[in-house]
């Protein structure tokens, strides 16, 4: 495709005024991610030249880069084109602390961003500017304020928001007008067309489409041509193992229709892009000029629509193996919960790796699973201090991560439970919490906690105590989020007023769905994360006492769902979810955890194993695709009400979250 000759119009997006050219550029690979970074003096050469070929909407971040590398870059390439025919868009939201990074939306951190941006960018005004995430603990009827602010001063001309669901657009273009969202829209990335295109349609917002190759994959980033050693795509799910393979297969059928139509891979992935409408506008970023001209040739691809269901006929979204983002993302920046604390789609669960549902197994053995889990992408785990004989479980995982880049690890541990000889009771005084929080960072042998839960609650103490003094632990730097486990409405509430509750850890799965009448619309009205224990019903779907017997150490011989008649019914249930499985070529306990993680992108499942090929088999789960049908006939499979016996142990029963509230302070 002839790409020198081609003319790029200008269009206007959105309604508000702002006009751009058809094809916008995305700045960010210039400062590394998918490779290494580049030179200043290369990055505004290839704007620059990007300019001359009749681009020139340029989109930057305040994240972008090593120390806001990518703004400042910008910023000098601004300075040798005419300011007046630039439209420059950049954001606002993410802030990194050390190696956490979270999203902030209040007024005096937009404004405190904006001012640093027009300052690295050396400009008087910024034409659109972008919150980058939404902090889901700030209404965003309070960012916008501040942000219409700024318009009336002059400092940025439109409001633009990214990765923002319907209610927060609506909300936020009732204080001001919006004038473009940013979303990841692609070939393969195209759930915006349920509900966010025909909003932005309705209230004339138009859509920015970042990502728009795929992050390079239909240009080929490894298929044709490898990785960069610098590129966090190595870590991407859709770029690994055996996604990659299958998703190779995607990459050759667009290869295909792209070689019928005269054009190369990228061309017909941005055409098909601008061939949605004139509201949308890809902005591609690269380091060549090649690859610019490649990008710029897509506006002289002209499709018919027999022409557009063939291409999205090569690109079934069901096909696509790993979900669009990042193994580790910052959930809060996608959809409520875990406040400013990434993690893994996917945790590990510890404490079976000390017994309970099996034989205890060697530390070796453990910390031998816990890095192979590591190694596959899975970066949050789980154990408490009651796991095991003497605490055992809390001493084989301060081994492992002996073994591993703490840094890159979320430890979640637990206190609350204490064991005498006549009995196991709950304990949540101000002093035992500090008692525990000190032997637990000795055991694990860690300066500090990425999350604490108190595991039980104890009915006898106000949760306000509880909380002062968890809340001293995070000013002293011992811990850094704050969970409950088993808490009722009204102690995460009261909680939550003392210092934000990150997440709580419910028992959640297929046969255990009553947190979804209270506790999951609570945590997502106060932008809590939800984590799931026993996401596999306690090894049930995995086939415990169906297709392979109990260990003989195992405790679930006495659990009530594993037991006598109970299990005997129980075991229909099972049949039932293996069919559906069967259906959707996948295994039950993939399917038990693909409904889990299809329940939102705030619920995090933790299962745990000690064998590799159960690791394996748990990770697959992500790959697994389930339509709203799918997602009914898998519930009509489990009906709670023929679920025999009760959830917990009879031992344990007197702590669930229903009947174990505080005393009122």
């Amino acid at each position: 495709m002839e790409e020198n000759k081609i003319h790029i119009t200008r269009v206007k997006l959105g309604n508000q005024g702002l006009e751009v050219s058809r094809l916008g550029f995305g700045c960010a690979g210039l400062s590394g991610y998918y490779n290494a970074s580049i030179p200043h003096e290369a990055g505004c050469s290839i704007i620059k030249e990007a300019f001359s070929k009749g681009i020139t909407l340029f989109d930057t971040a305040d994240i972008y880069g090593d120390d806001h590398d990518n703004e400042i870059m910008v910023g000098k390439a601004l300075k040798q084109l005419p300011r007046d025919k630039i439209q420059l868009a950049t954001k606002f939201g993410f802030f990194k602390s050390g190696e956490e990074i979270g999203v902030k939306g209040t007024p005096e951190y937009v404004r405190e961003c904006c001012e640093a941006s027009l300052k690295r960018l050396g400009v008087d005004y910024i034409d659109l500017y972008y919150q980058h995430r939404v902090d889901t603990s700030v209404p965003i009827e309070d960012t916008m304020g501040e942000l219409k602010k700024l318009v009336e001063e002059g400092k940025i001309k439109y409001i633009g928001l990214s990765e923002a669901s319907v209610d927060t657009i609506r909300r936020a273009h009732a204080v001001h007008p919006i004038t473009a969202v940013q979303m990841e829209y692609s070939l393969w990335a195209r759930e915006i067309e349920e509900d966010i295109i025909p909003l932005c349609r309705e209230h004339g917002i138009g859509i920015v489409s970042y990502g728009p190759l795929g992050r390079g994959f239909f240009g080929g980033k490894a298929v044709v041509e490898s990785l960069p050693a610098e590129s966090l795509l190595a870590i991407h799910p859709r770029f690994t193992g055996e996604n990659l393979e299958k998703n190779k297969l995607i990459y050759y059928r667009v290869s295909n229709q792209a070689a019928k139509l005269a054009c190369t891979p990228p061309q017909l992935a941005l055409a098909w892009l601008l061939h949605q409408g004139d509201d949308i506008i890809p902005i591609p970023g690269t380091t060549k000029v090649k690859n610019l001209d490649n990008n710029i040739g897509s506006l002289a691809v002209k499709l018919t629509e027999d022409n557009l269901k063939e291409i999205c006929d090569a690109v079934p979204i069901d096909e696509v193996c790993g979900g669009r983002e990042f193994m580790e993302v910052n959930v809060k920046g996608q959809k409520k919960g875990l406040r400013e604390f990434n993690v893994s789609r996917l945790g590990f669960g510890c404490s079976g790796l000390s017994g309970y549902y099996n034989a205890s197994i060697p530390h070796e053995a453990g910390c031998s699973i816990i890095k192979e889990a590591f190694s596959k992408g899975i970066t949050l785990f789980d154990t408490a201090d009651l796991y095991g004989d003497d605490h055992d479980n809390e001493i084989m995982v301060g081994k492992a991560l002996k073994q591993l880049p703490r840094d890159k690890i979320q430890l979640a541990t637990k206190f609350g439970f204490f064991k005498s000889e006549e009995e196991i009771g709950v304990k949540g005084t101000p002093e035992y919490v500090r008692e525990c929080c000190e032997a637990s960072l000795k055991r694990l042998d860690v300066d500090y906690i990425d999350l604490y839960y108190q595991h039980r609650v104890d009915t006898s103490v106000p949760i306000e105590d509880t909380m002062g003094e968890l809340k001293k632990l995070v000013e002293e730097g011992k811990i850094k989020y704050i969970g409950l486990s088993e808490a009722n409405v009204d102690t995460i509430r009261r909680a939550h007023a003392v210092h934000p509750i990150t997440a709580v850890q419910m028992e959640y799965s297929l046969w255990v769905r009553e947190i979804e009448e209270d506790i999951i619309p609570l945590c997502r009205e106060l932008g809590i994360g939800i984590v799931s224990y026993c996401p596999l019903g306690r090894g049930f779907f995995g086939g415990k006492a169906i297709t392979e017997s109990l260990p003989a150490e195992s405790l679930l011989a006495i659990h009530p769902r594993f037991i006598g008649e109970n299990l005997e019914k129980n075991k229909l249930i099972y049949s039932r979810v293996s069919n559906q499985a069967a259906k959707l070529a996948c295994t039950p306990p993939q399917l038990a955890l693909a409904w889990l993680l299809h329940q939102g992108d705030d619920i995090i499942p933790i299962p745990g194993t000690t064998k590799v090929k159960n690791l394996d088999n748990n990770i697959g789960s992500l790959a697994v695709k389930l339509t709203e049908d799918n997602l009914k006939e898998i519930c009509d499979a489990v009906p709670i009400d023929e679920v025999c016996g009760g959830r917990e142990f009879s031992v344990f029963s007197k702590f669930e979250y229903r009947i174990a509230n505080t005393p009122r302070k």
